[in-house]
């Protein structure tokens, strides 16, 4: 039987100064992401679309989505094959394109975790393991380009 999750948060606007979107220029980009028991965060949009850099925005989150979500999957599968993780950092890119004429959309995502294991013998199974966390990656799974991997395994007994 299949299951269902379902989430949930609010989104508040707190861009206005005093004249709505009385024009483009007369507005702030700025809002709130409410979701109960959490903290606040506060957002913008990127400084491209006239947004606060000191905020995060729309296209910072879903390259944090990528990137986590893989990370959560990949720990996951690396403690079911006995590879024992301790650390891993990614620095992944995004690459978003505005056509002339027509919507942006970003075009590709890049993955380039470093993960250090513990037993140099399974660096090999540890670099296999990125393709399995891609396919079972529920926000890669989401999204309509391709998300690339570029992982480098340091092993530290």
């Amino acid at each position: 039987m299949s299951k269902q999750h379902n989430y949930t948060l609010t989104l508040k606007w707190t861009g206005n100064k005093g004249a709505g979107t009385s024009n483009y220029k007369e507005y702030e980009r700025s809002h709130s992401i409410l979701i109960n028991n959490k903290p606040e965060i506060l957002g913008s949009s990127d400084t491209a679309f006239r947004g606060d850099k000191t905020k995060h925005n729309p296209e910072d989150f879903l390259l944090a989505s990528v990137s986590s979500c893989h990370m959560l999957w990949y720990l996951h599968l690396c403690a079911d094959a006995g590879i024992v993780v301790t650390n891993y950092i990614d620095n992944p890119t995004g690459i978003l394109v505005e056509p002339v004429n027509a919507p942006g959309h970003f075009s590709q995502i890049t993955l380039n975790p470093v993960v250090t294991i513990t037993n140099p013998a399974l660096q090999d199974k540890a670099k296999q393991l990125h393709a399995k966390a891609h396919q079972m990656c529920f926000i890669a799974n989401s999204v309509n380009f391709p998300v690339n991997h570029n992982p480098t395994i340091i092993a530290v007994q």
